[in-house]
């Protein structure tokens, strides 16, 4: 038992959708992975791909995207919490937040590649 009153399942929809609008809105990041991520859906529409070839890229583009949302919500907590004051350990999670989206980017750009050079090869080279 909590002793929050449940919010019900329409307001955790108007929440997340609240929460997906202060992302766009504060977040440049996440405005920049979200457009790379439109421009590859449209690539993989010019280059036929198949649906696995699409889920792979859709999870790929929300995994960034997720990782990015994470990364700021922890920012914005743990300043929240320190006041906006400097803080080692404050940094650090920051830091780790930060890695851990750098490492999910970097592993997006491998797979990007490994789903859009063999097209892109083709259409130009074959």
């Amino acid at each position: 038992m909590t002793k929050y009153k449940s919010q019900g399942f329409i307001n955790t929809f108007r929440n997340a959708r609240k929460g997906m609008r202060l992302s766009l809105k504060s977040e440049q990041n996440i405005r920049i992975h979200i457009l790379a991520g439109s421009v590859a859906l449209a690539a993989g529409f010019f280059f036929h791909f198949s649906i696995i070839k699409f889920c792979i890229l859709l999870l790929t583009i929300v995994m960034v995207i997720s990782a990015e949302m994470m990364n700021s919500a922890i920012e914005f907590a743990l300043d929240s919490i320190y006041h906006n004051k400097y803080s080692k350990m404050v940094g650090m999670a920051k830091d780790i937040a930060a890695g851990a989206v750098m490492i999910v980017t970097v592993v997006a750009l491998m797979i990007g590649a490994l789903l859009f050079i063999p097209p892109f090869f083709k259409m130009f080279l074959g």
